[in-house]
């Protein structure tokens, strides 16, 4: 089993329920919730929004690859109101899910739709920190 860290965050309609129902299809199809993150809340960044996120990290035990983890993902994300994938359109907009693969087990995993470990949420976003911090 592979064991996966994922942030979510919504900033668009009932954030806590979008959270709530996103952590349960991962548990469904991706695979059991080892860990939890506290929920906390965060502006957007990389483009301006008047739309705070609710944010929360966690770990999950997968016998998924990277790249079919990656599909069920965006499944998740589609079935819960996300149109727009920030990575195909070139830009961050308001979104009722986000979900990130943060770390996949201990591996680096390059490829033109997916990169592991996730620079931005490790380096960049203050958040981003805090939430891994408290997992990790």
């Amino acid at each position: 089993m592979n064991n996966v860290v994922l942030l979510l965050g919504s900033n668009l309609g009932n954030k806590k329920n979008n959270i709530t129902l996103a952590i349960n299809l991962i548990d469904i199809k991706i695979g059991p919730i080892l860990k939890k993150s506290k929920l906390i809340e965060s502006e957007p960044e990389d483009y301006f929004s008047s739309n705070n996120y609710l944010n929360i990290g966690i770990i999950v035990s997968t016998d998924l690859s990277p790249i079919k983890l990656l599909k069920s993902i965006k499944e998740i994300e589609r079935s819960l109101g996300r149109i727009n994938d920030s990575y195909l359109s070139g830009k961050y907009e308001d979104r009722t899910i986000d979900i990130d693969i943060v770390y996949f087990n201990s591996i680096k995993y390059f490829s033109k739709i997916l990169v592991i470990p996730h620079a931005s949420h490790i380096s960049k976003r203050s958040f981003s920190k805090k939430i891994l911090y408290e997992l990790v």
